[in-house]
């Protein structure tokens, strides 16, 4: 799969340390499950800068992001939706999740991740079975 390369601000750099640092409980949950290439190989990062922005969890391999809607996202919704449609404008995919459904139904959220990403994962020619060419010979 190709990996694509998102510009960011580096000065974003210590305010997603802090981030990282004071995770709030469902950010904690679901970083359980992320982590160490648990979804189907793929890596997550947390609290990662993009260009101007820092989203919760972001597969890079995948351009996926994961956000936790909770209380600090109320009243707040206008600017979600602006900068989701910027980052969505650089490529990145959004799944969003409810803080109360992270902490009350984790194996609910983790099953929507990795469907996602089996969904939006080409196959490799192994996985699609070996194909013939023209000739009638196999081609891997």
């Amino acid at each position: 799969m190709k990996k694509s390369f998102l510009n960011y601000n580096h000065n974003l750099n210590k305010i997603a340390r802090k981030l990282r640092n004071k995770s709030t409980l469902s950010e904690i949950i679901l970083w359980k499950y992320l982590k160490g290439k648990q979804r189907l190989g793929f890596d997550f990062h947390r609290q990662k800068p993009i260009n101007k922005y820092t989203v919760d969890f972001y597969c890079p391999k995948l351009m996926l992001t994961i956000e936790i809607d909770g209380i600090s996202h109320e009243g707040k919704e206008e600017n979600d939706h602006f900068r989701q449609s910027f980052l969505e404008e650089l490529g990145v995919k959004f799944i969003r999740f409810s803080d109360d459904d992270v902490k009350q139904k984790i194996e609910y959220v983790v099953k929507i991740i990795d469907n996602w990403i089996v969904k939006h994962t080409p196959k490799s020619p192994l996985e699609r079975g070996l194909e013939k060419n023209s000739r009638g010979v196999l081609k891997i």
